[in-house]
């Protein structure tokens, strides 16, 4: 009983693993936790930390200890008195040196300052990797939700066709139409079956792309939520597009990494610059020596053996053949170069801000104008309907009512979609978080 239960247990689990539906803001956050650039972007902030902790470390003092033993045989010098002998002895050394460095032209301080910067600035990069992969989970998603509602209303059609059939067939066996409206009504079933086919193939590899790009190999039993997506506005649509555009120059991660690439360069040149300054550092060193060949106890030669060094240390640059001036130049040139990059980003920006907002209008309007054709369908359709169940017109004409009327759904979900994405799209640059976006 007991291993009946384990067993039920096991299959239940696996039953649910295999129908679990993933919903659009799971898709998002798994691809976040998952994507291999992502990974890679976070391993570029702990380098970043890397750097700033070794800037920090350089206002730490320098600190080192060594000791030797060594044993002499024949003529050496005695450590301890400094005398030739013929004899063997064995003696240890040690010592304790430290060092500070006092002034360096503010390197060390600008070096932490563009370590910060650094940091930030990688961190800014993760952030727009992130909302570009969300916006490619996102429109992988509405993809498969788009393929699956076309096969809806293929398979919806297609009922339609084969009840006309059943009710041609009666028709037709009753003498009122010719059999040729028999074989055309079949002929369009069997075209809408390979639409219908085609339409689930398109699924199935919609399916696989979106399940590849969050790094999930168990394809056949990857399914999507397809529930509950529709046109969510909250209004940022209806704002005016310099009010977007503004607002995008704030948030957006491309304007922010542009000005902090900016403030890297500027660091670069101060640091670069800094080289031109004298180098003042301090330092101080403790030794001493023993030997066995002296009959001094060890801790009294240890005291009487030992020595102090401490004093300063000024180191002027003069003339290194141009290595700082060069440097220098460089360090100007770049500072100018990311200036032109921060212009060109923010222009850039603009536009695509811009090309958005067009996008979001200009999908609005074809998702109009597609509903009101799709009105306009349904109404000939029904019509078309009509007359053909009593007769009135003939299956081929009737067959292409039925067509326009389909492929007038299909268009109004390809618009319905389309909006939704674009509308997205437009949301983000107005600053809402990707894992935020509401559908």
């Amino acid at each position: 009983m007991k291993n009946t239960i384990i067993i039920a247990l096991l299959l239940f689990g696996v039953f649910a693993q295999a129908q679990k539906k993933w919903t659009l803001r799971e898709c998002v956050e798994y691809a976040l936790e998952n994507n291999i650039s992502i990974k890679q972007s976070e391993l570029d902030i702990e380098s970043a930390d890397i750097e700033k902790m070794t800037a920090i470390g350089n206002f730490l003092p320098s600190f080192s200890a060594g000791a030797g033993v060594r044993e002499n045989t024949g003529l050496s010098f005695n450590p301890t008195t400094n005398q030739p002998e013929t004899v063997t002895f064995l003696s240890a050394s040690g010592n304790i040196n430290v060092g500070y460095t006092l002034f360096d032209g503010l390197r060390n301080f600008r070096r932490v300052q563009r370590a910060k910067i650094s940091t930030l600035a990688s961190q800014y990069r993760l952030d727009k990797m992130k909302d570009d992969i969300s916006l490619f989970v996102a429109n992988s998603y509405l993809q498969v939700i788009l393929n699956k509602a076309n096969l809806e209303v293929l398979q919806s059609q297609n009922n339609v066709t084969k009840e006309q059939i059943e009710r041609t067939k009666e028709l037709v066996d009753a003498g009122v139409l010719p059999q040729g409206d028999l074989l055309e009504i079949e002929a369009t079933n069997a075209s809408e079956q390979q639409s219908i086919v085609n339409a689930e193939n398109s699924i199935r590899i919609s399916l696989i792309s979106l399940a590849q790009l969050l790094l999930i190999k168990d394809y056949e039993n990857f399914d999507i939520e397809d529930e509950g997506y529709d046109i969510v506005d909250d209004g940022i649509s209806a704002k005016p597009v310099e009010e977007i555009i503004e607002k995008a120059k704030e948030s957006r991660s491309e304007v922010i990494i542009a000005e902090a690439n900016v403030e890297l360069a500027e660091k670069d040149l101060e640091i670069a610059q800094g080289a031109n300054l004298p180098t003042l550092s301090a330092f101080f060193g403790y030794d001493t020596r023993y030997t066995d060949s002296n009959p001094t106890q060890f801790s009294e030669q240890i005291y009487l053996n030992d020595g102090i060094a401490y004093g300063l240390s000024l180191n002027i640059p003069i003339l290194n053949g141009f290595s700082t001036k060069a440097n220098v130049q460089r360090n100007k040139i770049n500072v100018e170069r990311t200036k032109f990059q921060l212009e060109q980003a923010e222009l850039d920006l603009e536009s695509t801000v811009y090309q958005a907002y067009v996008d979001a209008k200009g999908s609005l309007k074809s998702y109009e104008a597609a509903l009101s054709a799709l009105e306009s369908q349904e109404l000939a359709y029904a019509y078309a309907k009509e007359r053909y169940d009593v007769g009135l017109t003939n299956a081929f004409d009737f067959s292409q009512s039925k067509l326009r009327y389909d492929n007038a759904n299909i268009e109004a979900n390809r618009a319905k979609y389309d909006y939704i994405f674009k509308l997205k799209v437009l949301e983000l640059y107005f600053g809402i978080p990707a894992t935020e976006l509401k559908f």
